[in-house]
């Protein structure tokens, strides 16, 4: 049996602990009527194996497909004001070409698991890590460049500190699954300090690229009276702290060869059709079900006893 836990499984064991201890505080010094115990012992029984199906348990080697990505994909995309110039492709937003980019990418990486952080003035978890494709895509069509009211100088890597946590968690969720890294943006620093080194062991990173959007004439944007300039010196020394190649984006381009470049030997033991892994986390989850299946009996029975006219 084998496990991939949805979080990291001290957590979940954490959880357990704690609720197993309520639950038998309240059993045997809870003020409650003894005929309640059985209730209170149903329900944390009941929470224990939902928090158990979390780790989602399986038998490796099931007949079926395997995914054609198994990797984890961390997405990381500038959204501070500069992004909001119009000189890619033409006249789009460089943020534009970010979102094209990236649902491009989570349709040739099917199966992978996608974190998407943003950052501006400061570095947010958009998403955490999820094969949910859809959810990305959502994420991704409701980001804006930062409003310029709101801009105080955004440093190229204030994301450093977060996609280090990130990669952190992910080894410990599963480790050696292969992990790649994309980083979207201009490269134009505004922080009144140099950008400091990214904190990240690029050893821990099996492939990505460093996607640059706009032009060294620079573009123009709605609401700023100024031209942005893409940086590709400042972008091209991210990809050297990250190991990974720079690509500039112009938008005539599509991303499978990006995607062949950046992945050296990251899908490798990874097959199609190959063998799987049957879930049983259902199995878990399903005897949570039945153990509180009795709740809204007994609720509904006491509901009924209420109604006006019944005697006892």
């Amino acid at each position: 049996m084998t496990f991939a836990p949805i979080v990291p499984w001290p957590y979940l064991a954490a959880a357990v602990l704690l609720v197993l201890a309520f639950g038998t505080w309240l059993t045997l010094y809870g003020k409650q009527p003894k005929q309640q115990v059985p209730s209170t012992i149903t329900r944390t029984a009941a929470v224990v194996l939902l928090l158990l199906a979390a780790l989602r348990p399986g038998w490796a080697g099931a007949g079926g497909t395997t995914a054609a990505a198994d990797l984890d994909v961390f997405i990381l995309v500038d959204t501070s004001t500069s992004m909001a110039a119009e000189d890619y492709h033409g006249s789009e937003t460089r943020l534009a070409g970010a979102k094209q980019d990236v649902a491009s990418m989570a349709k040739e990486l099917a199966g992978a698991r996608f974190c998407l952080i943003t950052f501006d003035n400061q570095a947010t978890v958009r998403m955490p890590l999820s094969r949910d494709t859809t959810a990305l895509q959502t994420a991704m069509a409701t980001l804006q460049p930062q409003a310029p009211r709101f801009a105080a100088g955004s440093s190229i890597t204030s994301a450093g500190r977060l996609l280090k946590d990130r990669l952190a968690a992910a080894q410990m969720q599963q480790p050696g699954r292969p992990a790649l890294v994309f980083y979207a943006g201009d490269g134009e620093n505004t922080s009144a300090t140099p950008p400091e080194r990214l904190p990240v062991d690029a050893t821990g990173i099996n492939g990505g690229a460093v996607l640059g959007y706009g032009t060294a004439q620079g573009g123009r944007m709605k609401d700023v009276d100024g031209v942005s300039r893409l940086d590709e010196g400042a972008l091209r020394n991210i990809a050297a702290q990250l190991n990974l190649p720079y690509a500039h984006r112009s938008g005539d381009e599509g991303t499978a060869e990006l995607l062949t470049k950046a992945e050296p030997g990251a899908l490798a033991g990874t097959t199609v059709g190959g063998p799987g892994r049957a879930e049983l986390y259902w199995l878990v989850a399903f005897g949570a079900f039945l153990l509180l299946l009795h709740e809204p009996m007994r609720h509904a029975a006491a509901l009924r006893s209420l109604r006006p006219g019944r005697t006892q």
